[in-house]
């Protein structure tokens, strides 16, 4: 009997050591250190900065510091990868566009899928985009951009964050639907590609409003339609495609929260409680809304159906269009 006590007694103590170095009792205190947010484009673009505009909220939350680490490159593939590597624990997380979470897969051979081989946390932010042109261009207003599209040796090229970029893909959507010669010019992200819009040197970028807004309201840029299905609350004036004449044409960007794929359903949990109230918080809510953006918090399985849907339908946009990657 004492043989029985004692050995049941060893067997409860490596037990309880065991699940003490587990992931089920780390989840308990989650978060036990700063948690890295992944972005995958350069500083100053607009995913940079809807990650830099939640983080200090999100900090609080969560009583921990969010430490942003941009790793640009590949269309967020840099970002994509080091995230379905990181440990699965919450603390490496990541803020992936409709590029790196449902469209490169389609346009690259990877390793992975992000569909399957990440758990999604939360929608972050949806809104449309902006064709945008230096205010010294000739172009005007949509059909002077289509007319120079058509022409047989078009110069009209189109900037984008990134091949499979919201951008990237609207321009596609466009040049398709109305036939046009455009051409385009992959960045590293969008605050390069406005750089050189800036500068004269690109011709057109379909921008994220939090990039073109600014330069719009200084009088740098020309904004000439925005691509979603009404008009934008920051460019009230300026009108959509399907204004423009092309009815039914819609490319709506889109930001989402996504974690390691064996992340322990009670970190993923946490982390969709943060990010959603983080996304209902008034402050964070005004700064998003100012820059065109609209906040959109979701449970981890909207997400996860919402990815997949869009996975499905830009896959067949790069088939039908034969999109190749750059």
């Amino acid at each position: 009997m004492i043989f029985q006590r004692r050995f049941i007694l060893t067997l409860c103590a490596v037990w309880g050591a065991i699940v003490s170095n587990s992931g089920w009792a780390q989840s308990d205190n989650f978060p036990t250190q700063p948690i890295k947010l992944l972005i995958g484009f350069a500083p100053g673009g607009s995913s940079d900065t809807v990650a830099r505009i939640m983080a200090p909220k999100l900090g609080e939350l969560l009583k921990q510091s969010i430490v942003i680490d941009n790793k640009p490159g590949a269309g967020g593939n840099i970002a994509t990868d080091l995230l379905i590597k990181a440990p699965a624990d919450g603390h490496t997380i990541m803020l992936g566009t409709v590029g790196s979470i449902s469209v490169n897969q389609h346009l690259n051979k990877l390793s992975y899928n992000p569909i399957t081989d990440m758990a999604p946390l939360s929608m972050a932010v949806i809104f449309s985009n902006v064709l945008v042109v230096n205010a010294a261009s000739d172009v005007r207003n949509f059909d002077d951009y289509i007319k120079q599209g058509r022409q047989e040796n078009s110069r009209l090229s189109f900037g984008s964050s990134g091949v499979g970029s919201g951008g990237h893909l609207a321009g596609e959507l466009i040049k398709a639907a109305a036939g046009l010669n455009t051409q385009h010019v992959a960045y590293r992200g969008g605050a390069p590609a406005m750089n050189d819009l800036l500068g004269g040197v690109l011709p057109s970028i379909f921008s994220s409003p939090t990039d073109a807004v600014q330069h719009i309201q200084t009088g740098k840029l020309r904004p000439i339609a925005t691509t979603g299905s009404k008009r934008l609350e920051a460019l009230p004036n300026v009108p959509t495609m399907a204004e423009s004449g092309y009815p039914g044409l819609e490319a709506v960007n889109w930001y989402g929260f996504a974690a390691p794929l064996r992340t322990p359903p009670e970190v993923v949990k946490k982390l969709n409680t943060a990010l959603v109230m983080t996304l209902k918080d008034p402050g964070v809510v005004a700064q998003l809304r100012k820059l065109g953006l609209e906040p959109s918090p979701s449970t981890p399985d909207e997400a996860a159906k919402y990815f997949r849907n869009e996975s499905d339908k830009w896959g067949a946009l790069i088939r039908k269009a034969k999109i190749k990657a750059e």
